[in-house]
């Protein structure tokens, strides 16, 4: 860890933790943007990350869950140069020093935009990266089935400090997203409760290629990528509705969750033919 950098510590409020009663992914992401922000300050990158304009790809893997009350930091390092500039960041539970969730984070930025003085720099600086790989998952090949799960515009509370659609913004949508496909194919509100499940995620892809200001129109749409015994992959694609340009997409894999017994449990007959209904091509 002597080459990673502490960039955020802090808790888990009670107030941001989700109905699975873990902390809400969107809450990570709002860390994982000040962690991000403050290894560019300290790269010498932060006016190029405030200025924009490349696409940035977040890879996640949650390894344990973090709930109310539990304190944690986030250490951060460049961890490669080859295909853009790689970000990684380990969410570590403060209390135990255990790593709990990976981020591997890629600018996609070439050559022109980091300029031989400050790759240099970043290059004396590069850490191992010891966490999972980023598994290749197939993406959908159309839109084609895909039902629309969530709809609005950007508010003020949305922005980064650039004035854009900020990480957690994204993910908040998405998750909206999760909760209405959850819906569609049986994962009510009241069948959550009632048989106490949840949907757990312990992998996110999201990959942010456009922008949203504010007061901007978004739609995502949502189809199933795979559909397992206990486990889903959502895919979740949101959109300028009005021109049908891509902003962001986010893969969500995750399981139907015991929450007493904190294990997957087997998705229901009735559950798995609706969701059947929903599963697009893929490639």
């Amino acid at each position: 860890m002597a080459d990673w950098t502490e960039t955020y510590r802090g808790t888990v409020p009670p107030w941001q933790c989700d109905i699975t009663e873990h902390f809400t992914i969107a809450y990570y992401f709002d860390r994982i943007e000040e962690a991000e922000a403050n290894l560019a300050a300290a790269l010498g990158l932060g006016e190029l990350l405030h200025r924009g304009g490349f696409a940035r790809r977040f890879d996640v893997r949650f390894a344990r869950e973090l709930r109310a009350g539990s304190s944690f930091h986030i250490a951060s390092a460049p961890t490669g140069l080859e295909d853009g500039l790689c970000l990684g960041h380990q969410v570590l539970d403060s209390f135990s020093g255990e790593t709990v969730t990976w981020v591997d984070g890629r600018w996609e930025v070439g050559g022109p935009a980091l300029p031989a003085a400050e790759r240099e720099s970043i290059r004396r600086r590069i850490a191992a990266w010891e966490g999972p790989a980023a598994e290749a998952r197939p993406e959908p090949t159309a839109t084609a089935g895909f039902i629309p799960t969530a709809r609005g515009r950007a508010k003020p509370g949305d922005l980064d400090a650039a004035g854009r659609f900020g990480l957690a913004a994204f993910v908040h949508r998405f998750t909206d997203a999760c909760v209405q496909a959850g819906a569609a194919i049986g994962m009510s509100a009241e069948w959550l409760q009632a048989n106490r499940r949840g949907f757990s995620t312990f992998e996110i892809g999201l990959r942010i290629a456009g922008e949203l200001r504010l007061d901007e129109p978004y739609l995502v749409e949502t189809g199933i990528a795979h559909l397992g015994s206990s486990s889903l992959r959502f895919v979740h694609r949101m959109n300028n509705p009005v021109t049908g340009r891509e902003i962001a997409r986010l893969g969500q894999y995750g399981v139907n969750l015991d929450l007493d017994a904190r294990r997957p449990a087997k998705l229901p007959d009735e559950l798995r033919e609706r969701a059947a209904a929903l599963v697009v091509p893929v490639a």
